[in-house]
Parts: structure tokens; sequence; C-alpha cells
């Protein structure tokens, strides 16, 4: 429980770091500090992927990737499964989780929505990581539409 805590309290040092020496408030200066949180998650994520066992690297299948990161990687950090994993079945999946732990403190109401997006960056990046460690060039992002529950959306990019 411990771990759980002192995650949540990096995560959020991060971010109120990143935009406190924002010095443009602009769209385009807070793009460049999602993709600073983004590059963060990605590099933590291929980290993860690598020191996994060398029999959950031969995957069969993206679903099989996928399940995996929903079940196992969600848990070893966020010490819980994902809600739902949906899928069209041609390389787009949807991550949902009911109760982010990264947003369950700010769901107190509805003027912390706006300030989301920048709590999940990190999470797309860890995401994005992991699966390229794993063999699988992806896009993802994250979305909210009401606190504390998010989606992250997965699109494989097929070479």
């Amino acid at each position: 429980m411990a771990d759980a805590a002192l995650f949540e309290f990096l995560h959020t040092e991060m971010v109120a770091e990143l935009w406190a020496h924002d010095p443009d408030p602009s769209p385009g200066g807070q793009k460049m500090s999602l993709s600073v949180l983004e590059g963060m998650g990605f590099r933590v994520g291929q980290a993860l992927g690598e020191r996994l066992p060398r029999e959950t690297l031969a995957f069969r299948e993206e679903l099989d990737v996928l399940k995996f990161l929903c079940k196992d990687l969600w848990v070893a950090v966020f010490q819980k499964q994902i809600d739902s994993l949906r899928t069209n079945h041609q390389g787009t999946y949807v991550l949902q989780d009911n109760s982010f732990p990264l947003l369950v403190r700010m769901a107190s109401g509805l003027q912390y929505l706006e300030e989301a997006p920048k709590f999940l960056a990190f999470t797309c990046g860890l995401l994005r990581g992991t699966l390229s460690t794993l063999g699988i060039k992806s896009l993802v992002t994250a979305s909210v539409a009401a606190l504390p529950a998010c989606k992250f959306q997965v699109v494989i990019q097929k070479a």
C-alpha cells in the first residue's frame, strides 16, 4: 500500500513540477509538458517490459498482449486490474478504468475535469513503452468523460 502512495505522490510532483516551470501557458507549451510526461512514461514502460519474464514475451496475438497489460501490468503499477477491454478486431483497443488511481483524488468536482489530461500522459507513455518492448508499435491516447473514470485507446500501427 505504501508503494501506491509513493508512486501517486511522485507522479503528482512530476506533473506539478512540469507545469510550475512551464513559461508558456499557451496550448503549445502545454503540449510540450504533456510530451515530456509521455516520454517519461514511455521509458518507464520500456524498462518494465525489459524486466518481464521470458515466457511472458511469447504472446501469439495482439489481444493476448493487451490482456496482459490489463491484468498483470496494471496490477503491478496500480494494484488493480483494468475494468474493461474492448476491441474492434482491427487493431483498435479501448481500456477502461472506472476508478483510475491517479484521478481518484480529483474526483470531487467537475472543475478538475480539464486538468485530467496531464495526469494521464505518463500512463499513455507507460502503455506505449511496454508495447514497444513487446514488439508492437502503437499510438495511445486517453480521454475522461467523468472523474475518476478514464479510457485509454490503443491503436496498433501496422508496418
